[in-house]
This record gives structure tokens, C-alpha cells and sequence, in this order.
């Protein structure tokens, strides 16, 4: 009795030694059912067009983040009930996005709603390679109003229907995808700023006010140095990482569609957000970018173009001094 005993407290011991040892999140994976990468997306992403949503949040927060925009997102995502759930490749619940990048694991959210479960597994998780970002995709032949969802959410959170995020900072929504090449960027942008002239109500005399944005965070400055070298011979795509030659290519796709257009950073009817996306799997000197075309209501010009934080430093000034 005494040596069973005995064996007991070690192994208690061991148990709790563990647990001290355990990070965090390694504690709470120990007790959830972790969503998993879709490993085919990233592939899917060099073929197709995708829509969907791009989060940003604090950096190893991902699986807090993940879990909280999944919530939000499927209240807001309408319920197609011929959709076919996607089976996704399986990842070792115990990884976690790390200083080096290796993207973000999910936190799986068991709705009490079959259709809201519905909802949100038509998205895709995708593997990113750096930390304090989430992607989601819908699948290439699904096209949702992504901006007409995000807008809702923002109206939910100014009236207070919806509970302000703790760690989702920004949801910007990717209306469509290419290769950061020249052609296919100047097509997908012209396509988008075609159907949102054909949405917007017609305002005779007044000229067209537009804004571009360009965000590399997936690529570091070293990193593009090296790919310049790398890709001397064939620099056609990364010469797009230079936000200047990205700023023409838009510019021009957005005159093609509406000549009198100006640009105007200050208060732009139309602004065109272009993204890096970080992905991990894609082969060298490949670069995949999303892009959007946004009204003015939903994005802030300073100090750089982008789309709204889902809470502002005020509400949270305010926050805090309660």
C-alpha cells in the first residue's frame, strides 16, 4: 500500500511539474478540440480566386483570435444548405504559431446551432507564415458579399448587438485573389471596381475620389532583397513589391473604368486595399495577394490607408477609465 502510494505522488508530482512547464496555450489545447489547416489552400490559392477574411490580432493570440472571428463571422455568414462541408488535413494539436512564423492553429467552436456550424466550416483555415494574422478562405466557386458582411458587423458593434472582440483587431474582407503579377493584379482590380460603380448610386458631376493601399507585412525588407537577387532574370512579378509600381498598375485599372477619377488619400470614395498574404506551402518567388475595393465608411485614412479597427482607441480609453 505504502509503495503504491509512493508511486502515486510521483506521478502527481511529474503531472503538475508538467503543467508548470506548459505554456498557456499548450494547457488549453490540452482541453479543446483544436480546428485544423486546410493544407490544400494554399494550392487552391495559386489556381483560383478566393474570397474571404483576413484578421489581424495581437501576435500569439491567433487561436484566441481564430476562435472569437469564427463566432462573429457565422452570424453574419448566410446558411447555404447545399453546401458541402470541406474535409481539411489534420495539424498537431500542440503547435502553436512561434517568433520564427510557422502561422497560426484554430480553436475549434462547437455552435448549438447545426446551420451556424454550417456556416462557418465553408471557410477554410489557411497556414500562414507569420504571427498575429488569420486567414480564412471560402471555397473558389463561392462568392459571398464579404464587404456587405463586414459592414454588418460593423453596425452590430455601433449599436451594441454585438460585443465588442478582445482579440480580433481588424477583419478585412478579401473579395478576390491572384499572383502578384501585373496582368492578372490590373484584371482582378478592374473587375472589382467594376462592380462597385455598377452597386453605387449615380452621382452625376461629381468626379470619383480614390485611394490605394499596399501592405506588405508578410514580407520582411531583407527578404524582398534577397528575392530581387534571386529573381534578377525574371523580376516581372516582384517588381510589384515595390509599392509604387503597384500604386500605377492599380491606378490604371481604376481609370480604365472610370477615366475622370482622382486620387485622393484624404477622403477617397473608393479605396483599393491590396494585401501580401503570407502563405505557407507556395513555392519560391510566388506571391499571392487579396484585394479589395472598399467605400470610404469602412476604412481609416490615417496614418495609412487600411480598413477600420473593429474597436476604436477611444472606445478602449474609455474602457479602460471605467
Amino acid at each position: 500500500m505504502a509503495e503504491n502510494e509512493c508511486k502515486e505522488e510521483v506521478v502527481t508530482k511529474i503531472i503538475q511539474e508538467k503543467s508548470e512547464e506548459m505554456k498557456p496555450w499548450e494547457q488549453h489545447s490540452a482541453v479543446i478540440s483544436i480546428r485544423r489547416f486546410d493544407y490544400n489552400a494554399s494550392s487552391s490559392l495559386l489556381c483560383h480566386s478566393h474570397s474571404g477574411f483576413l484578421i489581424t490580432c495581437p501576435i500569439k493570440r491567433e487561436k484566441s483570435a481564430t476562435k472569437e472571428a469564427i463566432r462573429i463571422l457565422e452570424k453574419y455568414i448566410v446558411s447555404n444548405p447545399d453546401a458541402k462541408r470541406r474535409k481539411v488535413c489534420t495539424e498537431d494539436a500542440n503547435e502553436e504559431c512561434n517568433g520564427s512564423g510557422e502561422g497560426a492553429a484554430n480553436e475549434h467552436v462547437n455552435s448549438e446551432s447545426g446551420s451556424s456550424m454550417e456556416k462557418s466550416d465553408i471557410l477554410s483555415l489557411v497556414k500562414l507564415t507569420r504571427s498575429g494574422l488569420v486567414l480564412f478562405i471560402f471555397p473558389f466557386d463561392k462568392s459571398p458579399a464579404v464587404v456587405d458582411i463586414v459592414s454588418q458587423i460593423f453596425q452590430s458593434l455601433d449599436s451594441g448587438i454585438l460585443k465588442p472582440p478582445r482579440w480580433c483587431n481588424r477583419i478585412l474582407p478579401i473579395q478576390g485573389t491572384c499572383r502578384l503579377d501585373e496582368k492578372e493584379l490590373h484584371k482582378i482590380v478592374r473587375k472589382l471596381v467594376d462592380q462597385f460603380m455598377n452597386n453605387r448610386q449615380k452621382e452625376t458631376g461629381n468626379t470619383v475620389k480614390f485611394a490605394v493601399g499596399y501592405n506588405k507585412r508578410g514580407i520582411e525588407e531583407t527578404e524582398m532583397k534577397n528575392l530581387r537577387k534571386e529573381a534578377s532574370t525574371d523580376s516581372g512579378i516582384f517588381a510589384l513589391l515595390d509599392r509604387n509600381k503597384c500604386f500605377s498598375v492599380v491606378a490604371a485599372a481604376v481609370k480604365e473604368i472610370v477615366p475622370d477619377s482622382i486620387v485622393d488619400l484624404k477622403d477617397p470614395e473608393l479605396c483599393v486595399l491590396v494585401e501580401v498574404l503570407p502563405l505557407s506551402g507556395v513555392p519560391d518567388k510566388t506571391a499571392i495577394v487579396g484585394v479589395s475595393v472598399l467605400p470610404r465608411a469602412l476604412v481609416s485614412t490615417k496614418p495609412r490607408l487600411c480598413i477600420k479597427a473593429l474597436v476604436s482607441d477611444t472606445k478602449e480609453m474609455n474602457k479602460k477609465k471605467k
